[in-house]
């Protein structure tokens, strides 16, 4: 059966949990030049955060030592991390050589993609989460998205943007940082998966949450 890139579900990384991550993290930083970088992690004697605040809102899933700024596409310090911390979360730094995303909440996310397949709207890469997904785009600068919010007439406000300076999970994650998941997993034949760019994602959201029955919003969640 022909594959068609971007429409496959499931996950890329299906080896053991620590070398799954590892192959991930290879894959992102070798295969696609996408920085990336060890989340913080689990602490070993309890459920909640590595990190210093007990009331870590996203435990185990984001940036601490090394921080953000680390995030790299070598293959030696990738290795280094995940052969020491073989059950951390990969975090892609997002924008710059890396792809950006537009990210809403899952509920409306499953109902847009169904809205966008419908239309033949092409898509990249989705990452699943249990409360948001996540679409790449092609990377954007803060003034083209500034320009491109301006321009339309209503956002809906459950849409976030990742661009420079944010950061993604990416899929294969577990307990703790979610079961992630790609929900639209990027074709392993191509150097590096093809992205849309931000300008269309967000004129086919804005246009799949206004056409909702009644005049309300698919994505208002």
């Amino acid at each position: 059966m022909r594959e068609i890139p971007g429409r496959r579900r499931g996950n890329l990384f299906r080896r053991g949990d620590g070398t799954a991550r590892l192959d991930a993290a290879l894959t992102c930083a070798t295969g696609w030049q996408w920085p990336v970088l060890p989340g913080v992690g689990l602490a070993a004697a309890r459920s909640g955060c590595a990190c210093p605040d007990p009331e870590c809102v996203v435990p185990g899933a984001h940036p601490f030592d090394p921080g953000l700024l680390a995030a790299t596409t070598d293959a030696r310090m990738v290795r280094w991390w995940w052969t020491g911390r073989p059950a951390a979360p990969v975090l892609l730094a997002t924008g710059g050589r890396a792809p950006c995303a537009v990210s809403l909440p899952a509920e409306s996310g499953a109902q847009a993609l169904a809205v966008l397949d419908a239309r033949g709207m092409r898509l990249g890469p989705v990452i699943a989460t249990p409360t948001r997904w996540a679409l790449l785009v092609r990377p954007y600068t803060l003034e083209r998205l500034g320009e491109l919010l301006h321009a339309q007439e209503w956002v809906p406000s459950s849409l976030r943007f990742h661009g420079e300076g944010g950061y993604l999970v990416v899929p294969p994650a577990g307990k703790g940082d979610g079961p992630v998941r790609w929900e639209r997993a990027p074709s392993t034949k191509r150097a590096a998966p093809w992205l849309p760019d931000v300008g269309t994602a967000l004129d086919a959201l804005v246009e799949a949450s206004t056409g909702a029955p009644g005049g309300g919003s698919r994505l208002a969640y």
